[in-house]
């Protein structure tokens, strides 16, 4: 069996969605003739943590070597899981970080990494190498182990970073020094992976080193056996009302506040539809989306479930008869596909997606049981609330492409890694 070592800072018990893909990842590539052997933090402080994607680890014998820190959340493990705070301090926070430390707030972990790593390849033989970003630090920061080792390195991005949705820079300094950052960790790599076509784009434009067939897409995904594995909760004795869900976290700019406010005129002009409702929402609603649904009077309609393992999540989503998300129509946004659009699909159920144009609006509308509006779009956001309510009664809500859900199972996906660490490993010389 062929080795690759993988670096990926988010790895459970983290939970969110950045660990999602790296697990899954290693859950299967034993499958296809790779062992894994993942290198992550030790315990930090974080907004959650998932014993049960952790016990996904340990119950497929994943090997796992942690490596502390002095990273702001390491410094804060002994706080366990951490209250999300209000979004303006969040993002006062963010900036602050993003000021001073470039090009992330992972740096000291991911140097360390490197230390870790240089310590495990000088032990053993791996014939590939594989780094999950971001953080970008432990891209830049591993990079050369390359070199130093003589074995192959794969990037994969989960998002862009030069150009990323949310990057902060205060002067051109900032700017400047994490390109050079990107340029000299992307010259120092193999092959890069990323999770759709635009953020590909986006390299080849900004990189003119690099060639088309230097890059490779493999979406996001999701894991066929969690929904085999998680039941529907029994809904018989329930009134029968339309259960919209929201999975996630609502930060930069990702809110309720327009869904929530074609809800309201719902109550107004169409009461007889809007009492036919439930919105439910699991990962962080936030104080201050609690303090919006007040200020709206819709508390009645609104059910928070918080943070959920990933079972109970999967339950939910199972659950549900219509689940939503939103992308606002910012900067670059159209390079971003969520995780969680890909678990919507594994649920095949019909989905409300809030987006602008873009590769989520795409995989949407290739979807097929897609209700597509503008995120800012309150009077769209109405009309198909209403247009939803009909065709659920009558039984005629719109099918979903079932070729299309199953091009991104992770079992299949991770097969497309495995074939492409054989194509650029030493294995093949």
């Amino acid at each position: 069996m062929f080795k690759v070592l993988v670096i990926a800072y988010y790895y459970p018990p983290m939970g969110l969605s950045g660990v999602q893909r790296t697990l899954k990842f290693t859950k299967y590539l034993r499958k296809y003739n790779w062992d894994p052997t993942v290198l992550t933090t030790g315990e930090v402080g974080y907004f959650a943590h998932d014993l049960s994607l952790l016990n996904e680890v340990e119950k497929n014998d994943i090997r796992v070597i942690r490596t502390e820190s002095s990273d702001l959340n390491s410094l804060l493990k002994k706080f366990g899981t951490i209250k999300m705070p209000a979004e303006w301090i969040r993002r006062i926070f963010s900036r602050i970080s993003k000021t001073f430390l470039i090009p992330d707030n992972k740096k000291n972990w991911s140097k360390r990494a490197y230390l870790k790593a240089k310590e495990i390849l000088s032990q053993e033989r791996f014939d590939i190498i594989y780094v999950s970003a971001p953080p970008f630090s432990s891209f830049a920061s591993t990079a050369k182990l390359r070199e130093e080792f003589d074995i192959p390195l794969i990037v994969d991005y989960r998002d862009l970073w030069l150009q990323n949705q949310f990057a902060f820079y205060p002067t051109k300094y900032h700017k400047i020094k994490h390109k050079k950052l990107e340029y000299k960790a992307l010259r120092n790599s193999d092959h890069i992976i990323v999770v759709n076509r635009r953020i590909k784009e986006e390299l080849l434009k900004v990189y003119k080193f690099l060639n088309f067939d230097d890059i490779s897409i493999i979406t996001h995904g999701f894991d066929n056996e969690d929904f085999v594995n998680n039941p529907e909760e029994d809904r018989e004795k329930r009134d029968r009302k339309i259960r919209m869900l929201h999975t996630g976290t609502f930060y930069e700019g990702i809110t309720p506040l327009y869904f929530l406010k074609a809800f309201k005129k719902l109550t107004i002009e169409k009461p007889e539809i809007a009492q036919n409702f439930e919105l439910h929402f699991t990962g962080y609603f936030r104080n201050e989306n609690h303090k919006l649904a007040r200020k709206l009077n819709l508390q009645d309609f609104i059910f928070d479930h918080g943070y959920l393992d990933h079972g109970d999540s999967i339950r939910k989503l199972k659950s549900a008869d219509i689940l939503w998300f939103m992308l606002p129509d910012s900067k670059n946004m159209d390079t971003v596909t969520v995780g969680k659009l890909f678990e919507y699909l594994g649920a095949r159920k019909p989905i409300l997606a809030c987006v602008p144009e873009g590769i989520s609006r795409k995989i949407a509308q290739e979807y097929g049981a897609s209700f597509i509006t503008s995120p800012k779009d309150v009077q769209g956001i109405f009309n198909t609330l209403v247009e939803i309510y009909k065709l659920f009664y009558n039984n005629n809500l719109p099918e979903f492409n079932e070729d299309f859900v199953l091009k991104h199972d992770r079992d299949a996906l991770t097969k497309q890694l495995a074939l492409l660490f054989q194509f650029h490993s030493k294995i093949v010389e």
